[in-house]
C-alpha cells in the first residue's frame, strides 16, 4: 500500500499546497510507522509524539492560512542525537553521557524548526560517535531495515535505519570520517557531506559537518535549502549563499564531463568486489552519456590512514582520561580500549606527527583530484557487517580501515555523497561515493542525481513489520 510514511518530501509538500494533504496526517502515518519498526530496529533515541503533533497542527494553520515558513514546513524530520534540541538531554550515545537537557538547539535543529518541519525526534548513534555501527553502551543495537543481522553502520546509524523504515523522508546525520556516507550506502539512501562550514554546525571541529540522509536527491536537495542558512556560532562557516539546491537538479550536463574513477583506495580494508562492479558500473553509465572517464591513482597511504587514527586516539583518549573511573567504566569497553590502548604513551611529537599526516591527505586529494570535475569511488570497501559488530573485523586496535574511501574528503573539506547503486543477489545495498572540487555542493546534488537516473531498478524498500 502506498503509506505516507513513504511519501518523498517533495510530494508530500505538493500534497500540502494544493490542500489535499495535513501534516498531521502525515505525522500519525510516521508515527505508526515508527511503532512498527520499532522494536525491530532501535533506530530512536527519543521521540517526542506530544510535540510533533502541536508542531504539525501549527503548520497545518499555516497552510491554510497560506503562509508556509517553507517549502517543507510540516515536513517530519529525525535529527542525530547529537545535534542538540533545546530541553532534550543528549547522552551521545553513551551511558557515561550527559543527561541534562540541553539549553539551546544547534544550528541544524534550529533551521528545521524555523522552516517548520516536524521534528519526529532524535535517532541514536554509538558512544561519542566514534564507531562506524549502531552499537551503543546506552541505546542497544540499531538494527539495519534491510536485513535485521546486519549493521546500519554509524556513526550516524538510527538516522540510516529510520530513513529507511519510513520515520519521514528527512533526516539529519553528521560525519567526520564517513558517519554520514557509510551508513547511507549500507542502507540503500542518499547521503551528502557537504563541504565543511556548508551547513553551520556548533561546536565546530576539523572536518566535522553535518549533512541530509534521505531516499532521494531532491530531497536531500530541499533539506539544503534550510540547513545551510547562517549561523553565527560556527566559527569556520562558509559565507551564506541563497542558492535553491533543488532547482535544476537535471540539468547537468554530462557531455564532456571529466570524471576519475578510484576503485581501491591502496590503504585500509581491500574492496569487496560487489563494491567495485557498482563503481565500475557507475562510471561506465556516465560514460555512456557523455563522460569522460579515467582511472584515478590511489592517493591516500596507510601512514595518512593511520596518522588519522592516531589523532583521534589522542583526542579521544584525553577525553576519556579525564572521566571519574565509575563514569568511565559505563562506556563501551571496545571504545575504552580503542582510544586508550596506545594513546596513553603518545608524546607531543606522535601526536604532532599525525596532524602532519592529516594535513598530508589534505594536500594529496586536493591535488588528486583537482584535474577532474568529478570522481567516482566505493563509499564502503565492505558490504553491510554482523549487527553485533562494533566494527568490522570488532579489533579495537585496528577499528578504522573501512573508512579509507570516506575519510579524506573530510580533510579536504571537498562535498562528497553516496549514492546507492544496485543490490547484491541477496538484497544488500552497494553505495557508490561521488566527489566534487571544494564548494561545489551543488554540483555533487546535480551529478548524485544524475547517477539516480542512470543507474539499475531499485528494490522496494523493506515492508513494515505487520501488527
Amino acid at each position: 500500500m502506498d503509506s505516507l510514511a513513504d511519501w518523498s518530501a517533495e510530494r508530500i509538500a505538493q500534497g500540502y499546497r494544493s490542500g489535499e494533504l495535513s501534516p498531521v496526517e502525515v505525522l500519525d502515518a510516521v508515527l505508526a510507522r515508527v511503532d512498527a519498526w520499532e522494536p525491530r530496529i532501535n533506530a530512536m533515541y527519543l521521540v517526542r509524539r506530544e510535540a510533533a503533533l502541536e508542531a504539525a497542527r501549527a503548520s497545518a494553520a499555516r497552510w491554510r492560512a497560506g503562509q508556509p515558513r517553507s517549502e517543507i514546513d510540516g515536513v517530519p524530520v529525525t535529527l542525530k542525537e547529537n545535534l542538540y534540541t533545546e530541553g532534550d538531554p543528549a547522552p551521545l550515545g553513551t551511558a557515561a553521557g550527559d543527561l541534562s537537557p540541553r539549553t539551546a538547539d544547534a544550528p541544524p535543529s534550529a533551521r528545521v524548526r524555523e522552516a517548520g518541519c516536524v521534528i519526529v525526534g532524535k535517532t541514536a548513534m554509538p558512544d561519542f560517535g566514534m564507531l562506524s555501527s549502531g552499537l551503543s553502551s546506552i541505546h542497544g543495537i540499531t538494527r539495519n531495515p534491510w536485513r535485521l543481522d546486519r549493521n546500519p553502520s554509524g556513526s550516524s546509524s538510527g538516522a540510516a535505519a529510520a530513513a529507511v523504515a519510513g520515520y519521514g523522508p528527512l533526516h539529519v546525520g553528521t560525519d567526520i570520517g564517513g558517519s554520514v556516507r557509510l551508513p547511507a550506502a549500507h542502507c540503500g539512501l542518499f547521503g551528502l557531506k557537504p563541504s565543511l562550514g556548508r551547513i553551520p554546525i556548533d561546536p565546530p571541529y576539523m572536518g566535522r559537518v553535518a549533512g541530509p540522509m534521505t531516499r532521494t536527491v531532491h530531497d536531500a536537495a530541499l533539506l539544503m535549502n534550510v540547513l545551510t542558512r547562517p549561523d553565527a556560532r560556527d566559527y569556520s562557516s562558509l559565507p551564506w549563499q541563497p542558492l535553491d539546491y533543488a532547482a535544476g537538479l537535471d540539468e547537468l550536463d554530462p557531455r564532456g564531463l571529466r570524471i576519475g574513477l578510484m576503485v581501491d583506495a591502496q590503504a585500509g580494508l581491500p574492496p569487496d568486489p560487489a563494491v567495485v562492479a557498482a563503481s565500475r558500473a557507475a562510471a561506465r553509465a556516465l560514460e555512456a552519456a557523455g563522460a569522460m572517464v579515467e582511472p584515478m591513482p590511489a592517493f591516500l597511504t596507510p601512514a595518512m590512514l593511520e596518522g588519522f587514527d592516531v589523532f583521534f586516539e589522542a583526542r579521544s583518549c584525553n577525553d576519556v582520561s579525564a572521566m571519574p573511573p565509575a563514569v568511565r567504566a559505563k562506556m563501551l569497553p571496545f571504545v575504552v580500549e580503542w582510544c586508550t590502548w596506545r594513546a596513553r604513551t603518545f608524546s607531543g611529537a606522535d601526536v604532532m606527527n599525525a596532524y602532519t599526516r592529516l594535513v598530508e591527505m589534505r594536500e594529496t586529494a586536493v591535488r588528486a583530484s583537482a584535474r577532474f570535475d568529478f570522481v567516482v569511488s566505493p563509499t564502503s570497501p565492505i558490504l553491510p557487517y554482523a549487527a553485533e559488530s562494533a566494527c568490522p573485523g570488532d579489533d579495537p586496535r585496528n577499528a578504522l580501515p573501512h573508512i579509507a574511501f570516506t575519510v579524506a574528503w573530510n580533510m579536504s573539506e571537498q562535498p562528497a555523497a553516496s549514492v546507492n547503486w544496485g543490490f547484491t543477489d541477496d538484497g544488500l545495498p552497494v553505495g557508490v561515493q561521488l566527489i566534487g572540487r571544494r564548494f561545489d555542493d551543488l554540483g555533487v546534488l546535480r551529478i548524485a542525481r544524475l547517477v539516480e537516473r542512470l543507474r539499475p531498478p531499485q528494490r522496494p524498500w523493506p515492508s513494515a513489520p505487520a501488527g
